[in-house]
């Protein structure tokens, strides 16, 4: 069992991450959005959708620092191990919080909207649940292991997840992981296999542009203006 999921399981979520994001780019290239629902109802959104976003680049900020900074680098530049985890545990629970919250959000507006109800497959609920579990999970391991400099994971957890990229997969890392921390790895690997079949494939995407494009102003047609509209080039590139 350690090896088949610790030696084995991230291969198949990286495979299918790999194999779905290929598929999608060739078969689903129009689909390759997050189906917005904004038409239907912005109030709501606008306050739910900024809160998740921020609170997952932050969420995933810190696990790439705490599984890809070696604990000697930052022990080089004076950062204690008790410094280290004071700043994950409060600032790794700030952002959960705001993904959660921000998750919830759009949950509920989902489920009292009715053309956003109408527009929720089931692959949305699959994603929304998955993802709500991975965070959660990793808050409440975090808050379990919470006193004193808390569960050293960057001796475990992170030389296992960096041997991953070496090929030769330190399975005998994860044997002393608490089982919170090994469910909420779990369930983050099952995640990653979901990513490129669902909406969070869009995070993938990276519209640079729109940093520096100007905003687009909507207005209404003067209703004096007759005959038809004069016909105008789309896609322009964008003036800085």
């Amino acid at each position: 069992m350690t090896t088949l999921l610790w030696g084995v399981l991230p291969y198949v979520a990286f495979a299918l991450l790999i194999a779905g994001l290929i598929w999608r780019h060739r078969y689903d290239k129009y689909g390759w959005t997050t189906r917005s629902s904004q038409v239907y109802e912005s109030k709501l959104l606008n306050i739910a959708s900024p809160a998740f976003h921020y609170g997952i680049l932050f969420v995933l900020a810190g696990h790439l620092i705490g599984l890809f900074v070696p604990l000697s680098w930052t022990g080089s530049i004076g950062v204690s191990e008790h410094t280290y985890h004071l700043f994950s545990l409060y600032g790794g629970t700030a952002a959960g919080t705001l993904a959660v919250a921000g998750i919830l959000l759009l949950v509920y507006r989902r489920r009292t909207n009715a053309p956003v109800f109408r527009a929720t497959t089931a692959n949305d609920k699959v994603m929304y649940l998955v993802l709500l579990a991975a965070i959660v999970l990793g808050m409440v391991a975090k808050l379990t292991h919470a006193s004193g400099n808390g569960y050293n994971y960057r001796e475990t957890i992170a030389p296992w997840a960096r041997s991953l990229f070496t090929l030769q997969p330190d399975t005998d890392r994860m044997a002393g992981v608490p089982v919170l921390y090994r469910v909420h790895a779990v369930i983050g690997m099952i995640l990653i296999a979901l990513v490129p079949y669902t909406r969070l494939v869009h995070m993938f995407s990276a519209p640079l542009q729109y940093l520096f494009r100007p905003y687009v102003v909507y207005r209404s047609r003067d209703p004096r203006q007759l005959g038809p509209r004069p016909e105008r080039r789309g896609w322009e590139k964008t003036r800085l």
